[in-house]
């Protein structure tokens, strides 16, 4: 590690920084979500779904996919740049694969149900299905979130390590 040059270091600090403020900006979307859009759709479903549908509908699918196309690519800069510094790769890369990790469960798991909350105008006799799918939906969310802010919270120590790296 003793033959990388400043130029090097700087590139690599400013990924690992770029990144983990994304991860933070995103943190920040999906608590607000979370926090203030989840329980207002999730409140009585099907009759509190309206906020989901229709023209004037709440559809965060395309802030989403923007948002995290945005920041996987910076994360992958990141490792790229941070490529030659063990710790700082090994870390990533453990964070990366947890971080990929929950999104295949969101593709898999979230998105679909999401489409499926946003297509159900009225249920008669699958009520009590419909409520145990949303309120598991819920939870199993506030799982996700934790998890991304978990990773976002292992990005500080490495943007530390990589701090001390560019001082010495």
């Amino acid at each position: 590690m003793h033959l990388l040059t400043a130029d090097y270091l700087s590139r690599a600090e400013l990924w690992l920084f770029i990144t983990t403020g994304m991860y933070f900006l995103m943190n920040g979307a999906q608590i607000f979500e979370t926090a203030v859009l989840v329980p207002a759709w999730s409140a009585a479903p099907p009759e509190s779904f309206p906020m989901l549908q229709g023209k004037y509908g709440i559809d965060l699918k395309t802030f989403w996919i923007v948002i995290h196309s945005i920041h996987e690519l910076t994360f992958i800069a990141a490792l790229v740049f941070c490529w030659k510094i063990e710790p700082i790769r090994t870390g990533l890369l453990i964070l990366f694969a947890v971080h990929f990790g929950v999104r295949i469960w969101t593709i898999l798991y979230f998105a679909p149900n999401m489409m499926d909350f946003q297509k159900i105008t009225s249920v008669t006799d699958t009520a009590a299905d419909l409520i145990q799918r949303v309120n598991q939906w819920r939870v199993l969310n506030y799982i996700r979130v934790g998890i991304f802010i978990a990773v976002s919270i292992g990005l500080i120590p490495l943007c530390i390590k990589m701090m001390h790296l560019h001082i010495k």
